[in-house]
């Protein structure tokens, strides 16, 4: 899209938009990116199409447009080149190299599983006098081993001593987790491929897209930033009209600053995505056909025992997992106690049941204090609801929702 804006000179700005990069351009001298006068272009599209009528491209857009077009061709065909000439420069170098760093972390998970050892050796009470420098010192010694998956989860084990009543136990799994992590690791030779696979990840190395590109209508469910002081990531939750697949998109972005993806909830785009792995969510966004359109209807999805099942199959997986995207269709946010759980208006008892008997799944309590629980709640108004989220061994966290009408999408994140 472009038009000319009329601002403070004799001169109107000229402003133009692509909309499958997002991408802007304006004469204008604003600082700020995307400016003013793109966002008004975007609204006035977004409020009415018929403002923004199809026409010739003026020469000054044209050239803005096709110089893009050009340099996009040419990086992919750049990238390709490059990638293969590193792949073929110096095999045995890159060998050395990844041996190399499986041995930094051989060492690393062998010092883990000794500090483990002297923690259940001393008794897990002891933790709570040491306070979080024991573990951000563990933490450290597992970054200097290039294994930042370790050291994700020890960062982890600080913080649960002062994490209110039951914190030993939480505790306790959390150590046998890494304990399971630290074994998997030191013993990969003797697991089938596809664990290996996942522990490799889980430990810190990174698997890049694999596999052909899938082309479908993606649906953007949800999408929602965590900081850990250093690094803002940014996931975004897809899934295919067609395919049926569910992707997660990853990016990041230093400290203080956004990261550069961003597809707004309750749109769908046409575009190709590539999977990290077989049974994997994460996946890679590729090339996009044209502008997003609106969310005509949700994903398919099932009642809570579903829910509970999909969590299931994928922790055969992945041990380590903590949650899995599900779509619940016709289920009711209801009070329990001191928390809130989402019951199946249509009953069944394949899971815990409410005082009603319908199956129940409890919401995450790191959902409770939210905004997104009451937004949940007044949407529903006691009226079944669609509703996507991830669930775990802590409980569901609802993301997005669609009411019984399905008339909108209602981001809860």
């Amino acid at each position: 899209m472009w038009g000319l804006c009329k601002g403070s000179g004799s001169k109107p700005y000229q402003t133009v938009v692509d909309t499958t990069g997002p991408a802007y351009k304006c004469s204008c001298p604003s600082r700020k990116f995307p400016c003013k006068h793109a966002l008004g272009l975007l609204l006035l599209w977004a409020c009415d199409e018929q403002t923004v009528p199809l026409c010739e491209v003026p020469e000054w857009a044209d050239e803005w447009l096709s110089g893009r077009r050009s340099r996009a061709a040419a990086k992919e065909q750049t990238g390709t080149g490059s990638g293969a000439a590193k792949s073929t420069a110096d095999p045995e170098a890159a060998r050395r190299r990844a041996e190399r760093r499986a041995e930094r972390i051989t060492a690393g998970a062998t010092e883990l599983e000794q500090r483990l050892a002297d923690l259940l050796r001393g008794g897990l009470a002891a933790t709570e006098r040491s306070g979080y420098g024991l573990w951000e010192e563990t933490a450290a010694r597992m970054v200097d081993a290039q294994a930042p998956g370790l050291a994700a989860r020890v960062r982890e084990l600080g913080a649960i001593p002062g994490s209110g009543p039951g914190w030993p136990v939480r505790l306790l799994e959390e150590c046998s987790l890494i304990h399971l992590l630290d074994s998997a690791w030191l013993r990969l030779e003797r697991l089938p491929e596809p664990l290996a696979a996942t522990g490799r990840n889980r430990v810190g190395l990174s698997s890049a897209a694999e596999g052909p590109a899938v082309r479908d209508q993606w649906l953007v469910l949800a999408q929602y930033d965590s900081a850990d002081g250093k690094l803002t990531t940014r996931r975004v939750w897809l899934h295919g009209r067609e395919s049926g697949r569910t992707a997660l998109l990853l990016s990041f972005g230093a400290a203080g600053r956004p990261p550069q993806l961003a597809l707004p909830v309750g749109l769908m785009i046409d575009a190709e995505v590539t999977s990290h792995g077989a049974g994997r969510p994460r996946a890679e966004l590729g090339t996009q056909f044209g502008p997003p359109a609106t969310i005509d209807a949700p994903p398919s999805g099932g009642p809570c025992a579903s829910a509970a099942d999909a969590y299931g199959q994928a922790l055969r997986d992945d041990p380590w997992l903590d949650s899995w995207p599900v779509t619940l269709t016709r289920v009711i946010p209801v009070p329990d106690g001191t928390g809130w759980q989402l019951v199946d208006a249509d009953g069944g008892a394949a899971l815990p049941v409410d005082a009603d008997g319908g199956a129940a799944l409890p919401v995450a309590a790191a959902a409770l204090t939210r905004p997104g629980l009451w937004k949940l709640v007044a949407l529903a108004g006691g009226r079944p609801v669609t509703v996507f989220g991830e669930f775990g061994h802590r409980g569901l966290v609802p993301l997005t929702a669609w009411p019984e009408d399905m008339s909108e999408t209602v981001p809860l994140i």
